[in-house]
């Protein structure tokens, strides 16, 4: 992390603690620096109904009191506090049997097993967002109908957009690199108010903290000028989706290893059995990475998103594009991810499965040259279609069940369930426009 902007913590009067959710949402205590010392030191505790609520925070699990259960502080997280002086950010997790339940928690394992295996990782994830002209207060009014969208007249890499709104982004990324999260470029996308940020690569957990922060922060810093930020996966079914593209490298030695010069397509072995073992596993681990209902109204056809588990070479209809403009920045680049998916769940499922892989000495088979959505796919290489059958998937799976446990996963799978059911009870607006004046 970059010594100008993380902190001593003596230097600090408070600081900002938090964990992170199923969801990604970094639920967090503001405590003084003294205080932080010494849970830092003495251990840490948090209410365990963090791991136990849906987004609304309503509770899915009913058989538990809702207790503080043992945790940790990570003091290499530490990062200032972007809206104001003299204070800091650091990431907590549970531990012991708790800390089966998070994502992070497996995400660390996983990259252990790669310092295991000799390789360093290296990663980024890309985030497509919406901003609305609107706040929480305007939101609620309307009951989150006919939404203002800030800089209507947007168009892909505007200049205009760009221009107009230079100082609102300025002040974007400003807050950015005070949290220590690197930018990599900033522009407007495809739709009213539409704008990516990719972010610049990190290695090893810093990628996914980073990534979470980005997303939880982006939220605070534009509702700071009364603005809405949107990463749910599909917004409108006229909008493009919003995507959460997920970029990974391995190093061993310092040095690439996913480049071969001597191969065809500059593609190593280790990258292709890589890439083979996340083509094998991407079905049955979907959920991971789309885990709201919302999240496969975007896996569709046309809507720049994946639908099958696919690879090609700087071919962006597939699930797995592999960019290799140069040795160095040989990398995999996994598209399915939306951008309201939960980074550390995303980077532990694709660095699982690409271990797997290496491990198992996996063959992605023939990349695909053309577009992905005229082939119709096998069945085993399809993605669910919904979250019922994307749940269905990671529980029946032996496979995940080794790579992450059976407490995780059967964690997973009731938070799921529990989703599907409140969405099942709803109605909405489409069946009303549809059925009402027919039945």
């Amino acid at each position: 992390m970059d010594v100008t902007t993380s902190p001593e913590l003596s230097e600090l009067h408070d600081l900002h603690v938090g964990i992170f959710d199923l969801d990604g949402v970094f639920r967090h205590k503001l405590v003084s620096a003294k205080k932080a010392a010494k849970l830092i030191d003495r251990g840490y505790s948090f209410c365990d109904v963090v791991h136990a609520w849906d987004s609304a925070e309503v509770q899915w699990e009913d058989d538990r009191t809702y207790i503080d259960r043992p945790a940790t502080i990570f003091p290499e997280t530490l990062r200032r506090w972007p809206f104001g002086s003299g204070a800091g950010v650091a990431i907590a997790d549970f531990t012991g049997a708790y800390g089966e339940n998070s994502p992070r928690n497996h995400l660390l394992r996983q990259l252990e097993k790669a310092d295991a295996m000799g390789f360093g990782v290296t990663a980024a994830f890309e985030y497509e967002f919406f901003l609305l002209d609107e706040t929480a207060d305007t939101l609620r009014r309307k009951d989150y109908r006919d939404l203002e969208f800030f800089a209507k007249a947007n168009r892909t890499y505007s200049l205009q957009s760009a221009a107009a709104h230079a100082d609102l982004f300025d002040g974007l990324r400003a807050c950015m690199q005070t949290l220590d999260i690197g930018l990599d470029s900033l522009h407007t996308e495809l739709g009213p108010g539409c704008f990516e940020a990719p972010l610049a690569a990190a290695t090893g957990v810093k990628a996914a903290d980073d990534a979470a922060l980005f997303r939880n922060f982006a939220r605070a810093y534009f509702a700071r000028n009364d603005l809405t930020t949107v990463f749910m996966s599909k917004l409108d079914p006229e909008l493009s989706g919003q995507s959460g593209h997920f970029h990974i490298s391995l190093q061993k030695d310092g040095q690439p290893v996913f480049h071969d010069p001597s191969a065809s397509d500059g593609l190593s072995q280790i990258a292709r059995q890589f890439i083979g073992g996340l083509l094998a596993l991407m079905p049955e681990l979907l959920v991971m990475t789309a885990h709201t209902v919302n999240a496969y109204k975007r896996l569709v056809p046309g809507a720049w998103a994946p639908t099958w588990s696919s690879w090609g070479v700087q071919n962006r209809t597939t699930a797995v594009r592999i960019i290799n403009d140069s040795p160095e920045a040989t990398r995999v680049e996994f598209r399915v991810p939306s951008a309201d998916a939960n980074p550390h769940a995303t980077m532990a499922l694709c660095l699982a499965a690409g271990l797997w892989g290496i491990e198992t000495g996996a063959e992605p088979g023939a990349p695909l040259d053309r577009s992905a959505y005229d082939v119709l796919p096998d069945r085993d290489t399809r993605f669910p279609r919904d979250l019922v059958e994307a749940t269905d998937r990671l529980e029946a799976s032996e496979t995940a069940r080794a790579l992450f446990g059976d407490g995780f996963v059967d964690h997973f799978v009731r938070s799921r369930r529990y989703e599907v059911q409140d969405y099942l009870r709803q109605v909405t607006d489409w069946e009303i426009r549809r059925y009402l004046e027919l039945f």
